[in-house]
């Protein structure tokens, strides 16, 4: 144990002046004497595993310690000044993403659209800073209006990529000097985006040819949906209103991104695309993947993108494709059948059954009968060999089966609709009911303080303590938020319990205990993400960052924290608001680096008995 200590400063300090030295020494001598001193003021209890645990206990508080009290003594070393504030990055970085430099992967021998997937390993370390929002950029508008009307300068597109997109992109948006709305009603590929929403509904045996909120009753079959390359989000818009997730995903474009236009209208999405490797969603993830328009040739690889849709597909599920494309030259029908052998080959193969076909929408039914793939005919594809398949994290494609000895092996037309999972239901995540419910009742607690911190009254000598009455909302548009250590998905739970108009990325670390599962269950939409890695989104596109105890989980990691923070606040849109969760020492320790990426901070104290402290910030809206 003491040898590890010394490892752990060492970690922390490394090879310093001698000014340094002297401070790790008297923190060190600090250290055990705390150590030891704590051992014998406990000697009533002299039992092994009582003394083991008080050390674990005290080296665990010491090791925030001596973080906190380097920073402070270094603090005091150069006469007490406070951290030098980190500068702003460049004009040219204003749409940086990490991980997605296209010629960098280019050089490095990545090609035929795999240069447009995530490399991480071959992104060139940039200097620290501050990403700019653009000359332009304005506060986005509140929710709904926001999902209509977003700012031009907002967003990475021109009025000359505007005007050459085509007709399609006219009729779904307008430019208007500085602002562009969004016509949902206005076409999608038919006569509306509702249309076209029904025209599925039908398609599947449920809904109305009258009216559509007939048919958005009987469409909760559906909860979840990826939606692929999604154009500019106006189809998963239109399903929010019918209380269905759609998650838009969308490989990186440099210009007038689909991602990029989502979130700046308040929908889910995020970068990923079908290349070379699995999206990072455990097996048996939506009940519906859609592709309308969206350049994928699916008969590719010997059908390996279609596996990775069986992969993420729930048995039961629906793959939605419709290409106009296909309406070529000659009889319609005999292209439609050239066009589509292929995809019939694999489709059979994977045990799909072609439900319906009307004009250039065709719907494939995953099968829920394991019994379908003992039985098939042809052999191409074989069933992935018995493992854990949830921890898909940017695997390379398989070219087998997978999810099939699965214990989540449920059709969706067997499931229940409460995102409060049965009992039976949450043994099949390994979860006890008591455990699960207990985490419900915090959030539904933490919620109400939550809510009430967001305003900018905190950073001032206004008396308002949280739990008093209601403050006026902030004025920045709290709409897209981000868990970046969801646990089962509580926080998301308790805000639409509480009637938030939010949707929440509920993000899964990918050293933490693997709830994502769980969460996908409940009909949230959720990710796996290692955050010593940039998340793959635009800058400016999360209005609320949440973290519960990922500080202290990330210390134990070979990361750098301020690394960390330069990511939060890249994503974070101005004026937007991070609550950190954490013990007392590395609330401390945030506070500091909450100060170099200038945000304005206060620690809240609960005032429950415990240990753990709230870290409130704001990001300021700075342009020079």
């Amino acid at each position: 144990m003491r040898s590890s200590l010394l490892n752990k400063l060492w970690m922390i300090f490394g090879p310093k002046p001698k000014l340094n030295w002297l401070i790790l020494s008297v923190i060190s001598i600090l250290a055990f004497i705390t150590l030891f001193g704590s051992s014998s003021s406990n000697a009533i209890d002299t039992s092994p595993r009582r003394q083991a645990s008080l050390i674990y206990t005290n080296y665990r508080r010491i090791k925030e310690r001596v973080a906190v009290d380097y920073l402070e003594l270094k603090s005091v070393s150069s006469g007490g000044l406070k951290q030098k504030e980190l500068g702003l990055c460049g004009k040219e970085r204003e749409n940086f993403v990490p991980c997605h430099n296209v010629t960098a992967n280019l050089l490095s021998g990545f090609e035929q659209g795999e240069e447009l997937d995530r490399h991480c390993q071959v992104s060139r370390e940039e200097d620290r800073c501050l990403v700019r929002p653009p000359k332009e950029y304005k506060i986005p508008l509140r929710w709904p209006r926001g999902r209509d009307i977003i700012w031009s300068g907002n967003v990475k597109i021109t009025k000359d990529q505007f005007l050459s997109s085509g007709s399609m992109t006219k009729r779904l948006m307008l430019l208007e000097e500085n602002q562009i709305a969004f016509h949902s009603q206005d076409g999608l590929i038919f006569d509306g985006v509702k249309d076209y929403s029904r025209q599925i509904a039908e398609m599947i045996g449920l809904g109305s040819d009258t009216e559509l909120p007939q048919a958005g009753v009987n469409f909760q079959l559906v909860r979840t949906m990826l939606d692929i390359n999604c154009g500019f989000g106006s189809f998963g818009a239109h399903l929010l209103s019918l209380k269905i997730m759609a998650v838009c995903v969308a490989a990186y474009e440099a210009t007038g991104s689909q991602v990029q236009l989502s979130l700046e209208r308040g929908l889910p999405a995020m970068i990923g695309n079908f290349i070379a490797r699995q999206l990072p969603y455990p097996s048996l993830s939506y009940d519906m993947v859609h592709c309308a328009q969206c350049g994928i040739s699916w008969d590719e690889k010997d059908g390996m993108f279609l596996i990775e849709v069986d992969r993420v597909l729930k048995p039961g599920g629906y793959f939605v494709l419709t290409s106009p494309t296909s309406k070529l030259q000659g009889s319609s029908r005999e292209k439609k059948s050239i066009t589509l052998n292929p995809m019939e080959e694999h489709t059979q193969q994977l045990c799909w059954t072609l439900l319906a076909q009307q004009d250039e929408t065709f719907i494939w039914q995953k099968t829920a009968d394991l019994d379908c793939y003992a039985s098939r005919k042809q052999r191409a594809i074989q069933l992935c060999k018995d493992g854990d398949d949830t921890q898909s994290y940017y695997q390379p494609l398989v070219p087998c089966i997978s999810g099939t000895s699965s214990k989540r092996w449920i059709a969706i037309q067997n499931r229940s609709f409460d995102s409060e999972l049965s009992s039976a239901e949450l043994e099949i995540h390994g979860v006890q009911p008591e455990e699960f419910y207990e985490d419900m009742h915090f959030w539904r607690s933490a919620v109400d303080n939550y809510w009430s911190l967001l305003t900018p009254l905190i950073f001032s000598d206004h008396p308002k303590r949280p739990g008093d009455e209601d403050p006026l909302p902030p004025y920045n548009m709290i709409r897209n938020v981000m868990d970046m250590s969801s646990n089962y998905g509580g926080l998301n739970a308790a805000l639409l319990e509480e009637k938030k108009s939010v949707w929440v990325m509920n993000v899964v670390p990918a050293r933490a205990s693997n709830a994502l599962p769980l969460i996908l269950d409940r009909g949230f939409t959720g990710v796996m993400h290692d955050w010593c890695e940039p998340f793959p989104t635009y800058p400016r596109t999360y209005d609320l960052l949440h973290a519960n105890g990922l500080l202290s989980q990330f210390i134990s990691e070979r990361c750098s924290m301020i690394d960390l923070f330069l990511e939060m606040d890249r994503i974070l849109r101005p004026e937007g608001w991070i609550i950190l969760s954490d013990t007392v020492g590395t609330i401390e320790m945030a506070r500091t680096l909450a100060t170099q990426v200038r945000w304005e901070a206060r620690i809240i104290d609960l005032q429950n008995g415990s240990d753990q402290r709230l870290l409130v910030c704001q990001k300021l809206f700075l342009k020079k």
